[in-house]
């Protein structure tokens, strides 16, 4: 599907793309050649382009600086072994970036601003996707508050930009994981449902603690009694016990609605697995790993796909888990979406889009 609406485009006078080392990538660390901006004022998105990767000016008196309204999604492109280059469902990042726009009071943004210009955007750079596996051009949209003033309100003014930027594999292998019984990643009634990137900055330091101490990341817990399980680090946490998979459900609105989570769900379901979306104790977790009955226990999300975790600390004690490459329904999963997303097996739910 080809993007249907053109926005103006600046080109670059010279592009970077030779001074990107292809085979050493770091994640989000290189920027393509251009990115989308749209501006909004005056009740309406009045200014839409694709101009040169570049700084931008702001107010200090922004409201974003002060108050936090600031959202974003994450997406990547995958280069098939023909050449051609694959969204996986965007639309769905789209649908998403909205209700956090609407959780935090912030102009949503309408579907040709959204899907067409990144479809217009990864075609203009498609040369910046590398090819290989565990390579990808990550794509990330934003949207931040832009008015000059400091009374405490909604913004009148947004920015929404969208930028890109080739990228390996986030984590190279298993991880090792904490639960958290004392800091929380989100409250019920809060906007951990929201991509809020207020949420990321209230995870870091309770992460660091946890990566000072050995682990990679935490599995986070409820903010009123650390007795269920939520998150692992930014990514939904699932687990598979017999043929189930399961994983929190989304009622308690302190967890993100992945889009990974709702395709793995969807693919467990299609391969004959229960899958149970409810309350999970952590004492559940963990009697599960000391009985040998909980045999898998990953993470899942847009940046690693599946991250299996190797190993969970609880109260003084490590709980290991077997070797990844044994797992039945994990590895196989993980194996399922990197074929689909580089076209290497058929699209039997449409989840692609082609640029």
């Amino acid at each position: 599907m080809k993007h249907r609406k053109s926005f103006p485009v600046e080109l670059i006078s010279s592009s970077k793309l030779s001074n990107i080392d292809f085979n050493n990538l770091k994640f989000g660390r290189d920027f393509s050649d251009h990115m989308l901006l749209a501006e909004y004022a005056n009740g309406e998105w009045e200014s839409v382009k694709i101009i040169p990767f570049q700084d931008i000016n702001f107010s200090p008196a922004a409201s974003v600086f002060h108050y936090g309204q600031a959202i974003f999604e994450g997406l990547k492109a995958h280069k098939t072994k023909d050449g051609e280059v694959l969204l996986f469902r965007p639309e769905e990042n789209w649908k998403r970036m909205n209700l956090s726009a609407q959780r935090m009071c912030m102009a949503e943004i309408p579907s040709e601003i959204f899907l067409d210009g990144i479809l217009q955007l990864i075609d203009l750079d498609r040369n910046w996707v590398p090819e290989g596996e565990g390579k990808s051009l990550y794509v990330r949209p934003f949207l931040i508050a832009d008015d000059a003033f400091l009374g405490v309100k909604a913004s009148e003014r947004y920015k929404f930009m969208v930028i890109t930027s080739p990228a390996s594999n986030y984590y190279s292998g298993a991880v090792s994981v904490k639960v958290e019984t004392k800091f929380s990643r989100a409250a019920a009634g809060g906007v951990g449902a929201a991509k809020a990137a207020g949420n990321y900055a209230a995870s870091l330091f309770p992460a660091q603690k946890a990566q000072k101490a050995g682990y990679d990341q935490l599995i986070w817990t409820d903010s009123k009694e650390h007795k269920y399980l939520e998150e692992s680090g930014t990514m939904n946490l699932m687990f598979v016990r017999g043929n189930s998979i399961v994983t929190p459900s989304l009622d308690s609105s302190t967890i993100l609605p992945g889009i990974t989570r709702k395709s793995i769900l969807h693919l467990a379901k299609e391969w004959a697995y229960q899958v149970e979306e409810r309350q999970i104790e952590v004492a559940e977790l963990i009697d599960g790993l000391k009985d040998g009955s909980i045999e898998e226990v990953f993470g899942v999300g847009t940046a690693a796909t599946i991250a299996p975790i190797a190993n969970i600390g609880y109260e003084d004690t490590d709980y290991k888990l077997s070797d990844f490459t044994n797992w039945k329904f994990a590895s196989k999963a993980k194996n399922y979406f990197e074929d689909l997303k580089r076209g290497e097996i058929e699209d039997q739910f449409n989840w692609t889009v082609k640029v």
